[in-house]
Parts: C-alpha cells; structure tokens; sequence
C-alpha cells in the first residue's frame, strides 16, 4: 500500500518561507503526476501545485511566483518550497500522487499545518 507523509509544515511570519517534503512509500518515478493542495477552514480545497514526469508543472493563481514545486527520485520525495508567504497561505498542506495524469490522485497524504502570521 502506498503511503505519503508529510513535513516541514510550521509557524511562521508573514514574508517568510518554508519548504514541505512528502516523502513516497514506493519510487514516485512511478506516479504520473503528483501535487500539492490545501485545505483551510471554510474554504474549499485548492490545487496549490503540480508536477508531472514529463516535467510539466502547474501552480494556484495565488501562489505563482511564490511557490516552487519540485521532486527527487533518489529520495522518493516531492517538495514545496513556499516563499514569501502570506497569512492567508495558512492551510493543511496535503500531499497527493496519481499512477495517471488525472489529479487530485488517489493516493493522499495526512497533511502538515502550515500557518502564517501577520
């Protein structure tokens, strides 16, 4: 059974940064495409970015510019590096991995807290 686990969520002040790990029970070279969404009380939850293997990636309105995704084969780990952040990026991050290029995926994280004050 696949597994995703999530990391690297925290507290932090507006204007600073933090990247996530969501490190893979199994090579992620294996998924077709995985990304990041978020999900924030009274809000749906919001595609925050995605990347697929043939290298196309794709990111929220609200984050261009600010986030970066990326993934390490070797380390069967996907990132998001978050920068430049903003209170209202405050969310559960989720991890989510797909064996096609259909998101969300099935394959979901349990999620890492990631709260920005002003």
């Amino acid at each position: 059974q696949v597994q995703l686990v999530e990391s690297g969520g925290g507290l932090v002040q507006a204007g600073g940064s933090l990247r996530l790990s969501c490190v893979a029970s199994t090579t992620i070279s294996m998924f077709n495409a995985m990304a990041w969404y978020r999900s924030a009380p009274g809000k749906q939850r919001e595609m925050v970015a995605t990347t697929t293997t043939g290298g196309r990636q794709n990111y929220g309105d609200s984050v261009k510019g600010r986030f970066t995704i990326s993934r390490d084969v070797a380390k069967n780990t996907m990132y998001l590096q978050m920068d430049s952040l903003k209170p209202e990026d405050t969310a559960v991050y989720y991890c989510n991995a797909a064996w096609t290029t259909i998101l969300p995926g099935r394959f979901w994280g349990q999620g890492t807290q990631v709260t920005v004050s002003s």
